[in-house]
């Protein structure tokens, strides 16, 4: 089983041509993924629930805490709610939490949790409060104001996980601090986002590292180790959060033209990045960055994930813990499930029933990749699980 480090240099003996990243010129042919499934797994759905009209803009299994690896949440309308998932298919309703605005309509969110473990919760979306519920008491924890405007995704820092980042149509991205409250940095200014930002991510590894990507059709990469004085000062702060120096970050380290319109998913694949635009295909590229020149550098485009009827915004794919596969539903309510530690591309499954015929916003893959969770336009959650062969 090829691993994300070696996709590298199994990639090197192609003909390499990076161009730089800002003109968007590309380099080598990709390896593009065959859309024939090599019937690796089965899945069968084994679940579906109703949870309204309102559309469900977001699902996510928690895996900051192993002791919650069945337990997942979804937002949709100003509910965000909470299920776990049982055996031979069956969901059980935990909690739910209805926010205080009836016309919030949550578009996203996180676990993460607090500094002694308690698991939180943390939703946003068009009213531009992020909310962090306390899933062990069921109460607002915090509640950050700062974004103008609607907030598009919220991710957890897997290594610090009371470090949450949040990406706005405000073309901001902003560092939390679920502990004391305190936003800590602000990336936006002169090399910022100049449109609405779709997606952000924080590196597996390299705990200074995030990527996002918007509306303004580049992923651009920042770093915060010049700033991570601040970081450590907002878990100490004691004033009010309000009082925080909370520092800009106005220049990214890098930025990429990958794709030529809306970019609105993107994750950390290792080092590699994968991104997906509204041109059915999800993109995974290196960025080779110039140390004494930032935001320049080179693109590797390396592989193509293709995924057919997927030419609407706003739809995130997800993958397991260790990344082994990628899930990605589309705009008829199919999943595509994408092998991504080899090369080419293996589809491991298409998924599709002749009931689930509203667009997919969000997948969720469990912590083995053995159950696929995905939630819909029409306010329906789709539980499929593998075909013990």
């Amino acid at each position: 089983m090829l691993k994300y480090s070696s996709v590298s240099s199994l990639l090197s003996g192609w003909e390499r041509g990076g161009e730089m990243a800002k003109t968007g010129q590309l380099g080598c042919e990709a390896a593009v993924g065959s859309l024939t499934p090599a019937k690796k797994k089965e899945y069968k759905v084994s679940n579906r629930l109703h949870e309204g009209k309102r559309p469900l803009y977001a699902i996510s299994f928690n895996f900051i805490d192993a002791r919650y690896y069945d337990v997942f949440a979804t937002v949709g309308g100003n509910r965000v709610t909470v299920y776990r998932c049982l055996e031979q298919g069956l969901i059980a309703v935990l909690q739910a939490y209805v926010d205080e605005d009836k016309d919030e309509s949550f578009y996203t969110l996180s676990w993460a949790c607090d500094l002694d473990g308690t698991p939180l919760l943390v939703a946003g979306g068009s009213n531009g409060i992020i909310r962090v519920i306390n899933a062990g008491t069921e109460k607002i924890h915090k509640s950050f104001v700062g974004h103008g405007d609607s907030v598009n995704e919220i991710r957890t820092q897997p290594l610090k996980p009371s470090l949450v980042v949040s990406a706005s149509k405000d073309e901001s991205v902003r560092l939390w601090n679920v502990h004391t409250g305190i936003c800590i940095l602000i990336f936006a200014g002169a090399g910022g986002h100049r449109n609405e930002v779709l997606s952000v991510d924080f590196h597996p590894s390299d705990i200074y590292r995030i990527a996002s990507c918007g509306m303004d059709n580049t992923v651009k990469i920042w770093s915060m180790k010049e700033f991570w004085t601040y970081v450590e000062k907002s878990f100490t702060w004691t004033d009010l959060p309000s009082k925080f120096p909370t520092k800009y970050v106005q220049f990214p380290v890098f930025i990429a033209s990958v794709h030529s319109n809306y970019v609105d998913c993107t994750r950390w694949l290792g080092d590699f990045v994968l991104s997906k635009s509204v041109d059915n295909e999800i993109v995974l590229w290196e960025p080779k960055t110039k140390e004494q020149s930032p935001g320049e550098g080179a693109v590797d485009i390396l592989q193509k994930y293709p995924v057919p009827e997927c030419d609407i915004w706003f739809i995130k794919f997800s993958c397991d813990f260790h990344y082994n596969a990628a899930a990605i539903g589309n705009r008829e309510g199919k999943i595509y499930v994408w092998e991504l530690q080899s090369s080419p591309p293996v589809l491991i499954a298409r998924l599709a029933h002749a009931q689930c015929k509203s667009p997919i916003r969000q997948t969720a893959l469990s912590f083995d990749g053995s159950t696929i969770l995905s939630c819909c336009e029409d306010g329906s959650i789709w539980r499929w699980d593998v075909v013990q062969s």
